[in-house]
């Protein structure tokens, strides 16, 4: 597991309160995040950069109190970030566009105006600030790559009415979507992310892979050698307060 960082960094059991109440910067985190995931899709951005786009946002918020900056605006500017760092470039009046519609559904685009300008300038701003407190890094692993090569090997390990009858894969790549409403991409590996949320999926379905009892190693050690059973009940238990989250947040 890698260190996440400071106070709520990751989105892990360390968001809970003392009551066992998620705390409140876990949940403008969720709200932001899924910003950030709506914005993405209607500025038609592939996967990869919204993925990108959360992970700097969640990574930001490790190293800067959430009352420091606005936190739609770092989202705004993590969305413009992605979107150089993945070479899928956006322009800002969209990104600006974009997110005026979002917070006030109906209305039309802004005007190129001062008021326009001056969010402009707080998005390239607050980009230069979010490259500083991230000294750069802001290249990231992802487990997409991995979960393609998991699921097209468990197909292989799968009867084919097994797989056709219940849509593991789909699930598999809608959990490691919601898993960017947390801070799961910088607590876990992506490889240990990926395989926990095939296993999740199998789980749901109640499918179990052939021959997993005679078999020298569980069928996710062959994955990753290094992955234990308690890594993937954490990424699980993590996947799960997540979606505990969206149905208490309107």
């Amino acid at each position: 597991m890698e260190a996440g960082g400071p106070g709520t960094c990751g989105g892990g059991a360390e968001t809970l309160g003392s009551e066992g109440r998620l705390a409140p910067e876990s949940r403008v985190h969720f709200r932001v995040t899924r910003f950030i995931m709506e914005a993405g899709v209607k500025l038609g951005m592939r996967s990869i950069p919204i993925a990108t786009a959360c992970t700097i946002y969640h990574k930001f918020f490790c190293e800067i109190n959430l009352d420091a900056y606005d936190p739609y605006l770092v989202a705004m500017s993590s969305l413009y970030l992605a979107g150089k760092v993945e070479e899928q470039h956006l322009r800002t009046r969209d990104i600006i566009n974009v997110s005026n519609r979002y917070f006030h559904p109906g209305s039309d685009p802004l005007e190129l105006d001062s008021r326009f300008w001056e969010i402009r300038d707080s998005i390239v701003q607050c980009e230069l600030l979010v490259l500083r407190v991230l000294r750069f890094q802001v290249s990231f692993q992802h487990p997409h790559k991995y979960l393609l090569h998991y699921l097209v090997s468990l197909k292989n390990w799968l009867n084919r009415y097994s797989w056709q009858r219940t849509p593991v894969s789909v699930t598999a790549w809608a959990l490691l979507q919601d898993s960017y409403h947390g801070g799961l991409c910088l607590r876990f590996r992506a490889q240990h992310i990926a395989v926990a949320v095939i296993h999740l999926a199998l789980q749901a379905y109640g499918v179990e892979v052939p021959a997993e009892a005679e078999a020298e190693k569980p069928w996710w050690q062959v994955f990753s050698e290094d992955l234990t059973k308690p890594t993937i009940d954490n990424i699980v238990s993590d996947l799960i307060q997540i979606y505990t989250m969206d149905t208490e947040i309107p």
